[in-house]
Formats: structure tokens, sequence, C-alpha cells
């Protein structure tokens, strides 16, 4: 047992190498891989050489594919969708397990129809297409960047410099619509657009791209993205700069494609670089590496002994980790046991008399496991990391941000989809949580075209001939506003001329065409001349457009030129007078409570004052009149009685000060009831007039309506709409008995005017909102934005106000600014007061009465000392002391002997306390006189 658990390792180290040997006997010594090239052009001279030497180093590497060889087998697709197809076709009769190809993307389109019939991977090097998803070709595989993470980039440079509109310059073919579809979705993301899109056919010639480029140089837009083939691309720049498009103010983002003709040109031309001066260029980013350096000499060599001039670009490393990327892959799949058979097509067959012999084309019986295999790749290349995520797209892509001067280009940041823009390498920011800080998202200094260092503005009015279209409401009121006719050049108003002032601002000129919108007997419609706006019907709407929350949600609107907020405007009447006027200013209930005070307090005072003034004594019938004169004359302070009592004079301070307050108030109120205009409504504010049930009144076609429905829940039922001056103050006039408005509410800048002309009316209640008015644009327009700061420059010059001046020169109606509707006041107005005032009386009384109680106890106990006679001293003292204590209860506890002490002076009671204690000093001392003689 022991010699055969010995065997066992042996026995299975046995097994395994005779598989491996079995293994090693089926590899096959060969396995063809395809390369489709457009041989004659910039990435195909460039990743051509690239594959090959990659090859080689395969084939010499004794790690991977040990005992099996890499066969290239190369075509060339002539940039050309035709015979791209039949070229991938010829190349499938040979029998590749993987494609590496093409460089267009138009032809990856097709060809990548061919490749999943036949199972045969596809992994493009070039092809950046973000619309050559695996959802619709699940054997095409991208080993460089997609488009979609380079239009990112683009959007996020535009985004750094803050523009807002782009011209989108862009071959007209798979790649260029591609390219262009995916830039206008990341614009969108950061709140920019495509203004315009210039399609180049492919194959244009030169007249071809000057009308596109003249149409273009016809829009707002200054910054220009180039999206265009490589071999094609320079003729642009010299027809741009003959349409002088390179000069100062404009702005040009060229794709990767140029980075490529500039890294592929060995002896840059200097009349080219003349063109491109200033322009800003994006090239696929590749970290520096020691393997990196050594194949650019590679590369350079034999490039030097084939007599190759073009030089080597991006493109080429990432068909060099393509090649890799194969031979990984075909060395996972061999090593998993996989065989590598074809299989014919029944579905493909050479029909009668054909030539095409498609039944040579076969299946890659094992495509699906080379694909899993291929998808599984993790290395690191020249590129960097090559290695797919979920959407079959490289882990990492990023890019390096050029700016083209002089003879060369400058690297002024770079961009990563983990980082965004930085003047940092990815590599270095992969190691650092993502937008650790602001200071990341920057870029170096740029030199513009025009050798300018000023961030051009990024756009101007287009020269295209076609004036701003302006739309303005013409209304039956309210003229000093806006005003016109039939003709759009007579618009007159204080709207008009701060939009004007603000254009004559601008530096750059802005013609207007003014589209009167309404018949001037009705309003019009305010939100639908918004509407116009943001359907493109007007280029702008300038008038009296309040900025309000659904309107800015569809339009872009200036700074505020004036500030505005809803008020609530009601008819007032004089007040009549009358014989009892004078009660209005305290209600009933106030009446009574601060009559009945006044007579506590005289009572308080009277009860503190009694036994110590004399003036607060007498007969019944006179401190009664005393108690009722002293209360009221208070009031007037008038009242002759003095107070000597420290607890009286205490109280008295106090009531004095409550009937300062009384009086102040009701002399206010009084004055406002007998001056103020009062309210004929009696709607006081916002909350009065939702709570009524009454007519409202607003102007008709502004937002006031949509407010008081949508935000205050006004039935519509209850709202009048009232279009001119006179029609607001007739239906205030009538009232809602008449069939009128028991208010109207409108902004402020309206009700100014309005009471300009009407006297009988007043606002009541405050503004309860606030917003401002602005001309409105298109969204994203950059005319709001530098209007916004010309108006800004009108209000800090003062030429706001004067225009303001000039146009509300009406003066107003002559009346004071004093609140309307008065109101009687009431008991919650001072039951604060009265209750201090209260408390602090009942609080003297009861150290009065301590004060009393104490003294009648005193006065008691001296009572009762002196009454025994001179003939009782002889009786004992113990009977003596008995008989006192069975008076003294009796005497505490009568109360009417306790009211008539209260009602004693307090200098009668000391001067009976005083001589009872003298008389029962003397009864002491006759006692011990007598006591003595006894003893002797």
């Amino acid at each position: 047992m022991g010699a055969l658990r010995l065997m066992l390792p042996l026995l299975v180290l046995l097994a395994a190498a005779a598989r491996a040997v079995a293994a090693a006997g089926t590899r096959p010594s060969e396995v063809a891989v395809g390369a489709l090239f457009t041989y004659d052009s910039t990435i195909g001279r460039a990743a051509r050489l690239a594959v090959e030497l990659a090859v080689d180093d395969v084939n010499a590497d004794r790690t991977v594919l040990a005992g099996t060889q890499l066969k290239l087998i190369t075509q060339d697709t002539n940039c050309s969708g035709f015979l791209g197809t039949i070229e991938a076709l010829q190349l499938m009769e040979q029998n590749v397990v993987a494609v590496m190809g093409p460089q267009s993307s138009g032809i990856g389109h097709v060809i990548s129809h061919v490749v999943n019939e036949l199972h045969v991977p596809l992994l493009s090097f070039a092809a950046t297409d973000p619309t050559l998803s695996a959802s619709e070709y699940p054997y095409f595989i991208r080993t460089t960047i997609s488009d979609y993470f380079q239009m990112n980039a683009v959007a996020s440079i535009v985004e750094y410099y803050q523009w807002k509109e782009v011209t989108a310059i862009f071959v007209d073919d798979d790649y260029g619509r591609g390219g262009v579809s995916a830039l206008g979705d990341a614009l969108a993301e950061k709140r920019a657009r495509i203004s315009y899109k210039a399609a180049i056919p492919p194959n244009s010639n030169t007249d071809m791209i000057n009308d596109v480029l003249f149409r273009a140089n016809m829009m707002e837009s200054r910054v220009m993205v180039v999206h265009v083939n490589p071999d094609t691309g320079m003729s642009i720049f010299s027809i741009a700069n003959k349409l002088q498009m390179l000069a100062r103010g404009y702005v040009w983002i060229v794709t990767d494609w140029l980075a490529a003709v500039l890294d592929s040109s060995a002896s840059r031309d200097l009349k080219y670089m003349s063109h491109i001066q200033g322009l800003i260029v994006l090239r696929q980013h590749t970290p520096e590496s020691a393997a990196k350096n050594k194949f650019i000499s590679k590369w350079n060599n034999v490039a030097r002994n084939r007599s190759i001039t073009s030089g080597l670009n991006s493109y080429g490393f990432y068909a060099y980790d393509s090649v890799w990327a194969v031979a990984r892959g075909i060395d996972q799949f061999l090593n998993s046991g996989q065989q590598i058979n074809f299989s014919t097509d029944p579905r493909l067959h050479d029909s009668n008399g054909s030539t095409l012999q498609l039944s040579t084309l076969k299946i890659f019986d094992g495509g699906e496991q080379m694909l899993q295999q291929l998808l599984l790749a993790n290395f690191t290349g020249l590129t960097g990391p090559v290695q797919f995520n979920s959407d079959r797209n490289l882990v990492r892509p990023a890019y390096d941000i050029l700016n083209i001067g002089g003879s060369g280009s400058q690297l002024i940041g770079y961009w990563s989809n983990y980082s965004g823009l930085s003047v940092t390498a990815p590599e270095i920011l992969y190691q650092k949580p993502p937008n650790t800080s602001s200071i990341v998202q920057r870029l170096h200094n740029v030199v513009w075209p025009g050798d300018s260092t000023t961030t051009p503005k990024g756009w101007v009015f287009p020269n295209n001939g076609q004036p701003l279209r302006v739309g303005v409401p013409i209304k039956a009121s309210f003229k000093e506003l806006v005003a016109g006719g039939r003709d759009p050049n007579n618009v007159t108003g204080y709207c008009i001329d701060i939009f004007n002032a603000a254009i004559n601002l601008l530096p750059y000129p802005v013609p207007c065409q003014f589209v009167t919108i309404g018949d001037g007997t009705k309003n019009p419609n305010y939100d639908d001349i918004i509407n116009m706006v943001a359907a493109n019907s007007l280029d702008a709407a300038v008038g009296d457009f309040a900025i309000v929350r659904n309107r800015t949600k569809i339009a872009e609107f200036t700074q505020p030129y004036i500030e505005s907020g809803l008020v609530i405007v009601a008819p007032v009447k004089q007040a009549t007078s009358s014989a009892w006027a004078f009660l209005k200013p305290f209600t009933l209930e106030m009446w009574c409570v601060t009559g009945a005070l006044f007579l506590f307090v005289g009572i308080v005072v009277w009860i503190l004052e009694h036994r110590t003034n004399e003036e607060f004594r007498g007969s019944p019938r006179r401190q009664v009149i005393t108690i009722f004169w002293f209360s009221f004359s208070t009031m007037f302070f008038s009242h002759r009685q003095n107070t000597v009592s420290a607890l009286g004079r205490f109280v008295l301070i106090i009531w004095l000060f409550v009937v300062l307050i009384i009086n102040s108030s009701y002399t206010a109120s009084l004055t406002s009831i007998l001056t103020v205009q009062q309210l004929a409504t009696g709607i006081t504010g916002i909350d009065d007039l939702i709570s009524s049930a009454l007519p409202i009144g607003y102007q008709a076609g502004k937002f006031t309506r949509n407010y008081l429905i949508e935000e205050l829940n006004i039935p519509e039922s209850r709202l009048v709409p009232l279009n001119t001056i006179q029609e607001y103050a007739d239906a205030l006039k009538r009232g809602p008995k008449d069939g009128g408005v028991a208010a109207i509410v409108d902004e402020m800048p309206y009700v100014d005017i309005f009471l300009s002309y009407h006297c009988n009316f007043r606002v009541v209640g405050q503004e309860f909102t606030k917003e401002g008015w602005g001309f409105a644009f298109q969204r994203d327009s950059p005319l709001a934005a530098d209007l916004s700061t010309a108006i800004l420059q009108l209000s800090e010059s003062g030429q706001l106000q004067r225009i303001h001046d000039e146009w509300f020169t009406r003066p107003s109606c002559s009346s004071d600014d004093s609140e309307v509707g008065a109101t009687r006041l009431g008991l919650g107005s001072f039951w604060g007061l009265f209750l201090v005032c209260a408390l602090i009386c009942l609080f003297a009384l009861l150290l009065f009465f301590i004060r009393v109680c104490w003294q009648y106890s005193k006065y008691s106990n001296s009572e009762a000392a002196g009454e025994p006679s001179a003939a009782d001293a002889d009786a004992a003292t113990a009977a003596a002391d008995a008989a006192e204590r069975q008076r003294r209860p009796s005497r505490l506890g009568s109360f009417k002997e306790l009211i008539q002490f209260v009602d004693k002076k307090e200098e009668e009671v000391r001067r009976t306390m005083k001589r009872r204690s003298s008389e029962k000093d003397n009864q002491a001392a006759g006692s011990s006189d007598a006591q003595s003689a006894v003893s002797a």
C-alpha cells in the first residue's frame, strides 16, 4: 500500500505530461491572421509596418504561441467600401482566425456583416465611429479609442472656455456622421449645442469645400470643430485661410486625424503649417515607456531601410497592440484544447454561371470561443493597459490636447474619461481619486488664431444678411412702455429705448427688424410670443416681458432692466364724519376694559393712601367722589391729590405709563380715522382677496392670470380680463355689485402708470411676488449674455435711470402716502400692558394688607396689656394671663374691629400704641414698688 501511495503522484505527472505532449502534437504549426489597410494612406503606412513588426516580435517570443507561427495575410482596401468588401471576402477564403482592420469606419460597417456570418473576430485599430457597436456587430472589437470619448473631450474643452455654440465641419459618411452625433450628445450634457452642421461630401473638390466653409462662415458661431479624414482634411485649412477664417476671433478644434497627419509628416510643409496656426488638436494619449521608445526606434530604422517617407503616428501603436491581443487570444484558445476548424455554410453556394465562388468561404467553428478569449485580454502594451470593459471599449481612454504654433505643437493638457481636463498625465491621476480638486480641471495658456492670447468669445452676429427678428407686443394701453403701429420701424417706448441703448453698447453690429404683434385694440398673449421665440419664429422678444419660471424653461432672458412685482389696487373713499367719531379709535370691549381698569386703579390708590393721606379721607360721599375724580383725572395727568405712601406712588407711576400709551394710541388712531382714505371693499391684502368671493381684475395677455389660478388657487370664474387703463378705472368704480371688480392684481410698473391718471384708487398691502422685466432670446443664445452685460453697463452709468425718467414724467396724484384702511384698536393690542398693571396693583394690595395685619396684631396686644386697673394688680398673674388669652381671640376674629382699625389714621394708631406702651411700663414699675412694700 505504501509503494502504491508513492506511485500515485508520479502517475498523475506522467498523465499530465502525456496530455501536454498530445496537445502539443495537435497544435497547428501555423495560424493565419488577416489585416486590412489602405496601403497608400496616412494611417495605413504607419499601421502596415507596425503590424508586420508585431508579427515578427510575436513569432520571436517563446512565451506566446510556443511552436506556432503567426502567418500574416494583408489586403489593400483602397479606401473604398466596395473594394474593401471584395478584399475582405478574398481574405476570408484563406481561413484566417482573426482580422485586424479596417482603418475606415465606413468599410468597417460593411465587413462587420461578413465576419458576423463567418464567425471571425474583427479587431479594428482605426475605425472610431461610435455606431460600430457590439450589439449590432458582435464580432467587432475596437482596439482603439471610440469617437464617443473624443467628442466628450471636445465638449469638455468647449465648456472650459464657456462657449455655447459650435459649428461642426465633418465628412458626410459613417465616420463623420457618427462622430458629430456623439458630439451633439456630449455638448448637450454641457448645455451647449451644434448651431450649424457643415457636411462635406466624400471626395469633394476644392470648390465644394469652399462652398461649405463659406456657408459656415455666415453663421454666428466662431468655434469650428473639424472631424474629417486625414488624407483630405488639410485642404480645408488652406481654403479656410483664403476665406480669412483663421484670423483673430476664430476657434478651431480638430479631432485626432490632424495629429496623425502631423506625426506622419517626416518634414512638415511650412506652407501647411502657416495655415493651421492657433489650432487645438486632439491626439490619442499613449504613456511613455521603454517598450514604446524601443518600438519607435525599430519602426524608424525599418522605415528608413524601406525608404518609407511617412512617419509613425498613434494609430501604429494601436495596430501593434492589436497583433499582440490576437496572439494572446489564439494562445489561450489553443491552450484550452480548442481546435482550429472551418466548416462550409450551406447557405453559401455557387449559382449557375457565377464566378464569385462563394462556396470557398467557410465558417470558423471556434469563432465564438476565440471571441471570448480576445475579450478577456489583459496586458500592458505600447498604448497602455489593453483591457475591455462591458461595452467592449478600452478601459482607460485619454487624449493629449495640443496647440499648434510655429513649426510644431505645444502640449497644453490632457483629457481622460477618469478625471476630465488636466495638466497632469492621466496615468498619474489614475492613482488618485477622480476629480480630487478643481485645480485639476484646467489647461495651459493657448495661442489662438491670429497670434492672439485672449480667449475668443466664440461667436459673432451672423453675417448671413438676415437681421435679428425682434417681436414687439402692441397693446391697447400703457403706451409709455411699448407703442407702435403698422410700421415696425416706428416702434417706441421705454422698453424699446432700453433695448436700443443696450444694442448700441455691443462691440459688434446687430441689425434688428422689429415684428409687431397685436392690433393695438386687444393685448396679445405674452406666453404665445415667448413660444414663438422658442419655436424659432422670432429671434428675440422685446417689451414688458416678466421673467417667470415657465418662460425661463423655453427661452433665455437677459438681466432684468426694471424690478417688478404683483400688487393689489382697490378703490378708496373718504371717511364720513359723525357725532360719535371720537368713539371709533377703540372697540367697545376696549372701552369697557379701559374704564374698569381706571376704577380699579383708583380704588387701589385710595386703599393705599386712605390711612396716611388726608386728601383721601372724609365722609363716605367725599371718598367715593375722590376715587372717581382721581381715577379719570389721571387720563389727562390733572389729578390734584398727592400720593404719600411708597406703594401708592409705585402704583401711580406704573398707571401713568399705561395712561400715556393709551392716550398716544387713541390720538394716532383717531387722526388716522378722520384723515386717511378708507377701503371701499374692505380688502387689505392678498389674504383677504383670496378668502373673499369677489371678482378680481387682471391685465389680459400677461402671466397674472396663470399665477392667480395655478399658484393662489383662485377660481377662473372670479377673474375678469382688462385691457386698457380706462377699463381698469371703470371696473373698479362699478365694483362687484354693478358688474365690476373688487380689486385689480397687476405688476407695479403698470399700477404706477394707472395711478398717475386716477387718484381715487390705492395700492393695498405689499408686493407679494418679486420678478423683473427682461428681453427674451432663444435658449443658450450668446446675445442674451452680452445684452445682460450691456444692461448692467447702462445701470452703472446712470443711463438706465435717465431713460426711466424720460418716459415716466407724469406727476402722480397729490395725496399722502398713509396706509389706506385705518383700523380700530382692540383689546388684543393692550392686554399684555393691562395684565402687568393689574398684577402690580394686586401685589401692592397684598403688601398693604400684610402690613395692616401686622400692625393690627401689635395694636391688639398693646390694648390688652393696658386694660387691667391698679385694683386688680394684686390678682394672681396666672389668672390675669388666662383672662387675657380669653379676650384676645375674640378681638382678632372681629372683622368689624379690623375694618375700624383700617379706617383709623396711621398717625393715630401709632400715637395710641405709643401711649399704651408707656402706660404698660408705668404699671410694671408700680407693681414692683408694691411688692417691695409688702415684703418689707
